[in-house]
């Protein structure tokens, strides 16, 4: 038999179900359910995501046994219908989507009325007798297919966006109406579509050098080519790079029936959810078009309705009537629709529809995306509600969602004097200052360089994804909350304001016009408040956000802590960022860095001092003037966090760090002066201290070694901090983690150095016990080989994944920006290796370690304190590899928690 490429639904019956979305697609798999269940959806059929990688594979083949399996379902669905695909009398038009197995939105290519011709025109306008409305989809199909295959598939770019196809037409269209006097396309009389279809062909023949197509086949063929060259499309492969979306899972292909929503004031067309995605409140939430295809809700070119009382937009369509009002029979089918799909996907939905003739037609249906506040709500309230259990609730909402609610807001304080010059509607929660950048391209360039921007546009489209992961926060002046800006900024938990319509924004100028004439010019600052939709100018102060008032947050953090096995830490070298960790539920620290501590005035003289020395004596002299500090530190440190731990791990980086460059001349005379030593001197031993490679250099427990009053000043501080805390009656515990240990012996040669101190500072204190460890940082691949050894002498193992990742791979963390992303995106390492750990290869390395060490202490405690313990995935990884706690940065703290709980559950 020949393989199965073209999976049928229609009529009550379909080939495929939900559980087919690997090889269907969501959208191709949820259609295929809909149709089994029983609910009005378009007949039509699923070209298989294999099919889209043996298309790329074969150099863009659509096979002899492709086109046999497509032509044969495509007779099904004229028998259904009754009318044929390129019929002069009886017309078949359908619209051609993509569907990956992980919603995508608007980054892939769609078509719609697909097989209107000049051949078949005529019988469309007889059949549905409306000639304007056959005009009006001829139209729209030349606009959106010239775009999406003929320019976009085609591989066809523009320097200047203005030049694309697509912006063309729309002045095209533009004039038209200027032309009649009207401001709405709707105004536009047959015999004015008849003329604007003249002069589109004749646009796209002169723009693109080939003619419109006017061969039904041709157009589908073309369509379904275009989608399946979208799947590689910039747009899409930089999302999938932002979401973790593998590229070889390829796109499905949906060839559907088209349903009108144009056909007259008895049509219409929208978008819903199941539930608010901005709230999470348990309410019906949704936008639709009277007479409007569906394209028109998400482009944001007209003023979206709301669907009922719940889903209205104060000062944006108020005004206007619900679909609730206007059309109430077909409102109160879509609302039972809307409780049979979230009961039987147990899940918020996001579903498209089209109202023909008063006929309703469900077009989709999909996992909802939501925000980080909306996510957690729904989550708890469909466990308490029993529509779920909580194991499930932990997996409905993505760990880095929670970053959302951590997040500052604008002061509201400085909101009140604050010169408000737009609103809109809330689309994506928080506060974002920046600057007006009007291009995606300028927006990407800007915050290269470090620079705060917000992408201000009309509107946006998937060609400007890069520029909203780039901005801040992002503006629109059109659309509604399910346009593309708001779907994307809410999928990624990003500030957004959409629909801000008082603003003219001018690309040619680069300038932004309030409504009261005031002019802004790109790069002057403004604040959006994405949780209320209003534009501030200028730059508005931001105020710690307060996740802890949000109920549901607190209940689904207290199930992910009585799901989780591994312990949270943070790193911090602060009390303020202790005190911030505690807050945000870590119960100790994983990582306080020493060095943060020798850049105060007087601290970094005596460093210098020390580094200057010619002695021995004069080293310990100079050494020890740190001694007050540090111990000061360390108390305020661990008393901070008592009674949980403190992981300190002694000085690492290299001293030519703690002084200047030999090129900062006036600095080094700055600093000789103060010093009161020559400049010569200083110069000189500035360039002994150079070296080619000073992450690999002398630096760590090497310095430890050479300097051995360096270890021995640190030990005192932190013991006899120790000391005076157990003698105010605190519970305290202290980690002493020996950095870049290698080799065992060089372990041992400090850990003498502490246990000597340990004993001194015990009989000056009169303290029976000093609750402290001694071990080791396992960031150097010889250490995590010879673990077992190492682990005879070591009370903990502290993983540094950072220094463990640049060595393991052979990658240096300050040089490799310049070639990982490429490597990225050509699938050599499926994430960056410095944000995402390499499971595989470094995390083998850990693997190794653990399993040594545990072999040869059953007592050793184990953890990580890399960036890699606040990255849910590689948390997921170290709770399989048995390691007792993650270390990570205060505000990634929640998200560890979280994402230690979702790896027990996954477990």
């Amino acid at each position: 038999m020949a393989k199965k490429y073209v999976y049928f639904f229609g009529e009550g019956d379909a080939e495929g179900n939900a559980g087919m979305k690997v090889l269907l697609g969501g959208k191709g798999a949820n259609l295929a359910e809909m149709t089994n269940l029983g609910i009005p959806v378009p007949p039509g059929f699923t070209i298989t995501t294999e099919m889209c990688n043996e298309y790329f594979e074969s150099g863009g083949e659509l096979t002899a046994e492709l086109q046999s399996q497509v032509k044969e379902a495509l007779a099904r669905v004229e028998r259904i219908i009754g009318r044929r695909f390129g019929d002069a009398d009886n017309p078949l038009l359908v619209s051609v989507r993509s569907g990956a197995r992980q919603s995508m939105p608007g980054m892939m290519d769609t078509v719609l009325n697909v097989g209107l011709s000049s051949v078949t025109l005529p019988g469309l306008a007889r059949m549905m007798g409306d000639e304007r409305y056959a005009w009006d989809s001829y139209r729209r199909l030349i606009q959106m297919y010239s775009d999406v295959v003929m320019e976009g598939a085609a591989g066809i770019e523009h320097e200047n966006e203005e030049e694309a196809i697509h912006a063309r037409l729309e002045r095209v269209l533009e004039r038209m109406r200027e032309e009649k006097g009207v401001e709405e396309d709707q105004e536009l009389t047959t015999g004015d579509l008849k003329v604007l279809v003249d002069r589109y062909k004749a646009t796209v023949q002169e723009v693109l050098g080939n003619q419109f197509p006017d061969d039904p086949w041709d157009q589908l063929w073309g369509g379904v080519r275009a989608v399946f060259q979208s799947w590689y499309g910039k747009r899409a492969v930089a999302y999938r790079n932002y979401e973790g979306i593998p590229h070889d899972w390829g796109t499905a292909v949906n060839v559907q029936t088209m349903v009108f929503g144009n056909m007259g004031r008895d049509s219409a067309t929208g978008v819903a959810f199941t539930r608010d995605p901005a709230t999470g409140n348990d309410v019906f939430y949704g936008e639709w078009l009277p007479n409007a295809q569906g394209e028109d809700v998400v482009a944001g070119t007209r003023t979206p309705r709301a669907i009922n009382e719940s889903s209205i937009s104060k000062g944006q369509n108020e005004h206007l009537p619900t679909l609730e009002k206007v059309m109430p029979d077909a409102y109160r089918e879509l609302h039972a629709i809307r409780d049979r799909l979230e009961a039987h996907y147990k899940d918020m939905q996001d579903v498209e529809f089209t109202i023909e003739n008063k006929k309703l037609w469900m077009l989709q249906t999909r996992t909802g995306k939501r925000n980080g506040r909306a996510a957690v709500k729904m989550a708890v309230d469909m466990a308490q509600q029993g529509l779920i259990d909580r194991d499930t609730a932990l997996l409905r909402v993505k760990p880095d969602q929670l970053d959302e609610l951590l997040h500052p807001m604008v002061d509201p304080n400085a909101e009140k004097v604050a010169k408000r010059i737009a609103a809109g509607l809330p689309a994506g929660p928080g506060g974002a200052v920046g600057k007006i950048i009007l291009s995606s391209e300028r927006a990407m360039e800007k915050a290269k360089h470090g620079e705060p921007v917000v992408l201000v546009r009309v509107e946006t489209s998937p060609e400007d994804v890069d520029g909203m992961q780039a901005a801040r926060g992002i503006l629109t002046s059109r659309g509604g909350m399910t346009s593309h800006a708001a779907l994307v900024a809410r999928g990624w938990g990003k500030c957004c304001i959409v629909g801000a319509g008082s603003l003219k924004i001018d690309y040619t100028n680069r300038t932004v016009t309030t409504a009261d004439g005031d002019v802004l010019e790109e790069g002057d600052w403004i604040t959006l408040n994405g949780t209320a939709g209003r534009v501030y100018e200028g730059e508005l102060p931001v105020v710690d956000a307060d996740p802890d008032s949000i109920g549901e947050y607190r209940t689904i953090m207290e199930w992910a802590d009585e799901r989780r096995r591994l312990g949270v830490r943070t790193n911090a070298d602060t009390p303020k960022d202790a005190e911030l960790a505690r807050r945000f539920g870590a119960k100790g620290i994983g990582l306080c860095r020493t060095e943060h501590m020798f850049f105060g005035e007087e601290r970094i003289r005596a460093m210098r001092g020390m580094i200057l020395a010619d002695t021995r004596e004069q080293r310990r002299k100079a050494v020890m003037k740190l001694l007050p500090y540090q111990r000061d530190d360390f108390y305020k440190l661990i008393k901070a966090m008592a009674p949980y731990p403190v992981n300190i791990r002694l000085l690492d980086p290299p001293l030519h760090e703690f002084l200047p460059n030999p090129d900062e001349k006036t600095l080094i005379r700055e600093v000789a002066d103060d010093l009161e030593v020559e400049v010569d001197r200083l110069v000189k031993r500035i360039e002994s201290l150079q070296e080619f490679n000073p992450m690999l250099g002398h630096r760590g427990c090497r310095l430890g070694i050479s300097i051995p009053e360096l270890t021995e000043m640190q030990a005192t501080a932190i013991l006899e901090a120790l000391a005076e805390l157990v003698r105010e009656g605190l519970e305290v515990h202290a980690e002493i983690m020996v950095p870049l240990v290698g080799h065992v012996k060089e372990f041992e040669h400090q850990r003498a150095i502490v246990l000597r101190v340990a004993e001194k500072v015990r009989a000056d204190s009169e303290v029976d016990e000093l609750p402290f460890k001694v071990g080791t940082m396992i960031e150097v691949p010889r250490a995590a080989v010879t673990a077992g050894e190492i682990a005879r002498a070591a009370q903990f193992f502290s993983f540094g994944t950072n220094d463990l990742t640049q060595m393991g791979c052979g990658f240096s963390r300050d040089d490799s920006g310049s070639f990982l992303p490429e490597y990225v995106e050509r699938g050599i390492y499926p994430h960056d290796p410095f944000q995402s750990l390499d499971q595989t290869g470094v995390g083998e390395l850990v693997r190794i370690a653990v399993e040594e060490g545990r072999a040869a202490n059953s007592e050793l405690s184990l953890g990580i304190c890399g960036e890699h313990g606040g990255d849910p995935n590689s948390v997921e990884f170290f709770h399989r590899v048995g390691l007792d706690y993650v270390s990570c940065s205060p505000f990634r703290v929640p998200i560890a928690r979280f994402a230690a709980a979702q790896a027990v559950v996954k477990q």
